[in-house]
């Protein structure tokens, strides 16, 4: 027997020796007679070798073709297409197998495909065998070889229904229940082949955390029809990363219906009073001042909106500026709200402000779940009277925290607190716009007037003040003075 024949049959290969012999003689003739024909023939073998790997996170892209143990966990559609010059259409479904050590999508082709849509089910073991390569969701393989295992055993949990805890990178065909806590707008964008698509996201929650999801196309739409605080179950959707966050997105196979369970959602968030700059947070508590929207031109001469509201908790107070829709958010004073993925910068005169962006949601609860942020021992949130005002949300009920919360000093309380007393304030505007913000150095104040102020201006206003808010029945610009 030839020495060719006897590298070949060490093989576990579907080539067929006449196709080997072939491949040895081309590489002893590409190699110019530096190798011989059982150099050759290691070379070859060594190129068509299966790698047995110990479990599906060890595959990676450029790998020759692999074999592992798995289980199937989710069943596609078989697809057909059409390849390029030949009559009969070509087919494939994707299917996806897990192990205990991950993931992955398998594509099986043509006859594969065929049999697996009439005789495959979720929960099947699978011996598989194929090519790693780099997919729309991160490594796949392109099977070969799929033969099933009754005997072996595969410790991964098949699920119907998911939680936000189980979602994984490359999961598809999943259908997770929750909550809607913030609904986006939709936006358009032009893809590279000119056609225009559209997008639109919810954030939704459930007892295990919470999901950016991602609406495509003809589904973008629900982002307008669904409210914050409805029970949801998302269909079909597959899991992806963004900035380092797993999303759930949903195309044109899946869904996002209505249900009548009532769904809990748990925020864990970050107490107010222990936030650094630089953090992404998510924050709770009452809202204890809410201004009005104001527009702004931005440097590529679109037109943008902020508005800026602050949130109390049990153990601080702090700025919040919400941005572009965000700033739409039915938010008013009393309500209590829950911001998530909010940056820590630094605000006016050193304090930390909280930004939320396209990132971020703002949702407003009905009450505060037990133990969130803002709550008392008994895990109810802090209800204000409506002849109290903002005063409920202070720390022990004392208008002299409250005054604190707005800006003033515990000195100022009780002028700060009065209902309808006549006052004069002199300050510097640190927001222009409506309302007018004021600052002296030591207190901050909410104005409503009609001038035409700008940041920087110092001025003195005369007015009426309401539960810490002035109506300016004069207002005076000091022209030539400093910030």
């Amino acid at each position: 027997m030839g020495v060719i024949r006897e590298v070949y049959d060490d093989l576990d290969t579907d080539v067929e020796f006449e196709e080997f012999e072939a491949a040895v003689n081309d590489k002893v003739e590409q190699m110019g007679g530096l190798a011989d024909e059982e150099t050759a023939a290691m070379l070859i073998a060594h190129e068509l070798r299966d790698e047995e790997v110990n479990g599906i996170a060890d595959i990676e892209p450029g790998m020759e073709d692999v074999k592992f143990l798995a289980k199937v966990v989710s069943i596609g559609e078989v697809r057909t297409f059409e390849r390029d010059g030949e009559d009969e259409d070509g087919r494939v479904v994707n299917i996806e197998v897990a192990d205990e050590t991950g993931r992955i999508r398998v594509s099986l082709w043509d006859e594969m495909a065929a049999g697996a849509k009439e005789n495959l089910e979720v929960g099947t073991v699978l011996r598989i065998g194929g090519r790693p390569k780099d997919g729309y969701n991160g490594v796949e393989v392109s099977a070969s070889k799929v033969e099933e295992d009754l005997d072996a055993e595969v410790d991964v949990q098949v699920l119907d229904s998911y939680r936000v805890e189980d979602l994984a990178l490359g999961l598809s065909d999943v259908n997770l229940e929750g909550k809607i806590l913030d609904a986006g707008t939709v936006r358009t964008f032009d893809r590279d082949d000119g056609t225009e698509g559209r997008v639109s996201n919810l954030s939704v929650g459930d007892p295990t955390g919470r999901v950016r999801v991602t609406l495509w196309d003809e589904r973008a739409d629900l982002a307008e029809e669904l409210e914050p605080g409805q029970s949801v179950e998302v269909v079909d959707g597959y899991v992806r990363e963004r900035d380092g966050s797993l999303e759930l997105h949903v195309g044109s196979r899946g869904a996002v219906e209505p249900i009548d369970e009532d769904i809990e959602y748990v925020p864990e968030t970050t107490d107010i009073g222990s936030l650094e700059l630089g953090q992404t947070v998510d924050i709770a508590g009452g809202v204890i001042e809410a201004d009005g929207k104001r527009t702004f031109d931005r440097d590529d001469g679109s037109e943008g909106q902020v508005r800026n509201i602050r949130v109390k908790d049990g153990t601080g107070d702090i700025r919040v500026a919400l941005w572009g829709e965000k700033a739409d958010a039915d938010v008013d004073l009393a309500d209590y709200v829950v911001i998530t993925d909010a940056e820590i910068k630094e605000g006016w005169q050193e304090d930390l402000e909280a930004s939320a962006g396209w990132r971020s949601s703002v949702a407003v609860m009905d009450e505060a779940p037990e133990g969130a942020a803002g709550t008392d021992a008994g895990g109810s949130a802090p209800t204000p009277p409506s002849d109290e005002g903002l005063g409920a949300f202070s720390g022990d009920g004392s208008s002299d925290d409250t005054s604190a919360a707005n800006g003033g000093s515990s000195s100022d309380a009780s002028a700060a607190e009065s209902t309808g007393e006549a006052v004069e304030f002199t300050g510097t505007v640190v927001q222009a716009g409506t309302p007018v913000i004021l600052d002296d150095g030591t207190q901050t104040k909410t104005v409503d007037t009609d001038a035409d102020l700008g940041l920087g201006d110092e001025v003195t206003v005369s007015g009426t003040e309401t539960d810490g808010r002035i109506s300016a029945e004069s207002v005076e610009v000091h022209t030539g003075a400093q910030q």
